[in-house]
């Protein structure tokens, strides 16, 4: 599976979506639909975008018990994404559920992936809120090898995190990368942070991009030196 970049449309309506993919005359990236975008304009906005021809991840995180999530991805699965997630902390049995919940009656599916720990949560602030004593990379591989053993395609990780994921679940198993800015750039509020060569070097399959792409100047410029700079 090569390497791609997924622009995140952190946007919060359709017409800003929109004004912003009309931009790309040339390409049809691969974007990220999240809660912001789809709280505002539901799944038409999914079925729109797809019409347009990008590949969606949607990336809505559920976690809650395995029948509801089970569910719910019953009815995501009917939005055509390619990519959706939900928190691995759900243990495996949401996990499973999930999986077969997203399962269509032919056996396609879109990838399932997993969020670990999120790129804004430090060892510290995972310690003192959730009460995990371990270090943060046994807990991110420990919920990687949890999501694998369920039969997920791979996880949300830091960049920092990728390579160290494919040794434990192996090289099949995807990672997939927020937490990445240009070396030139504003880190925002991500506390675990690499560039995209970086991520290329360490081993990331997708690296999600939002505001170095989304806020730029100019976004197709700097949409094209994420792909230069990952995919090569």
């Amino acid at each position: 599976m090569g390497k791609d970049v997924i622009i995140a449309l952190d946007f919060d309506s359709r017409e800003k979506t929109l004004k912003f993919l009309d931009l790309f005359t040339e390409e049809k990236p691969f974007v990220k639909i999240g809660m912001e975008l789809y709280y505002a304009e539901g799944p038409a906005i999914v079925k729109e975008i797809k019409a347009r021809g990008h590949k969606i991840f949607l990336d809505l995180k559920l976690h809650d018990i395995p029948n509801t999530v089970k569910k719910a991805m019953a009815v995501l699965s009917g939005l055509d994404v390619d990519m959706t997630n939900l928190h691995a902390a759900g243990t495996k049995a949401m996990m499973e559920a999930a999986l077969e919940g997203l399962t269509r009656a032919d056996g396609t599916r879109p990838l399932l992936i997993a969020v670990t720990q999120l790129t804004s949560t430090t060892e510290e602030r995972m310690k003192a809120d959730l009460l995990i004593d371990r270090n943060l990379d046994d807990v991110v591989m420990h919920y990687g090898k949890c999501a694998a053993e369920a039969g997920l395609d791979g996880v949300v990780c830091s960049p920092l995190e990728s390579g160290k994921v494919h040794e434990v679940c192996g090289e099949k198993f995807l990672t997939v990368t927020p937490g990445v800015r240009f070396a030139d750039g504003d880190v925002g509020d991500q506390a675990r942070v690499t560039t995209p060569a970086k991520a290329k070097e360490i081993g990331s399959d997708y690296i999600v991009v939002g505001r170095p792409i989304t806020q730029a100047d100019d976004p197709v410029a700097a949409y094209r030196r994420c792909v230069a700079e990952f995919v090569g």
